[in-house]
């Protein structure tokens, strides 16, 4: 996510009282995220309002006023609470301070996730959901079709992952979905496995295998990837048969291709270079 100057500031105050709210004794992270992203779903709904929670012409109080008119007794004091940081604050356009409003309901999930020690488990979920996504060029079509309903998009996600994934992991996915913009449901998908990543303060590596690898070679290959790229990353794996052998590596921009496919393709570029 891209931010102007004023949109990060406001999203940083807004990610600390999100913090302090989260922090306090009784407050559920799960239903504080759940309302963000309803309040996401409601300003990409109605630009008017959008535009007016938005508009640096009024003052904060006048924008916390309108929300808290709308919102109170819909949604959590709690929830409120952030939405008076997000109201309160400048921001550089109104899609911006949906997209942060958005991001804040994310990291809310991602806390509870935390809280009751799944947060792994979202993670490789996530990783997983990715995979699939990526895999099925069709899929991937439905789920990013701007003339699909909305309630048609939420349905096929829950088909497909309901009673299979952590409810944070369903809700996370069925936001990604929802707000797709005709394309790069997969790649918003990543951008979330990386968010989960990182509430463990570590990266991401993609790892294609030709074939299974037991644990003792995972745990192998995670300390050598370590030490090369002095940090802890996170290890995700899929198998792969068509690779003929060896893995390929993803970390970022980077790929390691020690597959047998990959070196055949890099003697076959030698060649005809």
């Amino acid at each position: 996510m891209t931010l102007h100057a004023a949109s990060r500031e406001a999203l940083d105050l807004a990610e600390n009282r999100l913090g302090e709210v989260l922090a306090a004794a009784g407050t559920d992270p799960a239903t504080v995220g759940d309302e963000l992203l309803s309040v996401v779903a409601l300003l990409d709904r109605e630009i008017g309002l959008r535009r007016a929670v938005a508009d640096g012409s009024a003052t904060p109080e006048a924008r916390i006023g309108l929300v808290r008119g709308i919102l109170a007794g819909k949604v959590s004091e709690p929830a409120l609470q952030v939405l008076d940081s997000v109201a309160g604050s400048r921001w550089s356009s109104p899609r911006e301070l949906t997209d942060g409003l958005e991001a804040l309901g994310r990291s809310a999930l991602l806390t509870s996730a935390e809280k009751s020690g799944n947060i792994d488990a979202v993670e490789d979920q996530l990783f997983r959901v990715t995979r699939i996504v990526a895999g099925a060029p069709e899929l991937e079509r439905a789920l990013s079709d701007l003339t699909a309903p909305a309630e048609a998009k939420r349905t096929l996600v829950r088909n497909l992952f309901a009673d299979k994934v952590d409810v944070v992991t369903e809700t996370l996915v069925e936001q990604v979905v929802l707000r797709a913009k005709g394309r790069g449901v997969a790649n918003a998908l990543e951008r979330l496995v990386q968010l989960a990543a990182a509430r463990r303060e570590r990266s991401v590596a993609q790892v294609t295998s030709a074939s299974a690898l037991s644990d003792e070679q995972q745990a192998r290959l995670s300390e050598k990837l370590n030490a090369l790229y002095g940090r802890q990353l996170a290890l995700h794996v899929e198998v792969d048969p068509s690779l003929g052998g060896g893995l390929v590596v993803r970390v970022g921009d980077e790929v390691i291709d020690g597959s047998t496919a990959g070196r055949i393709d890099a003697l076959r570029r030698r060649l005809a270079g």
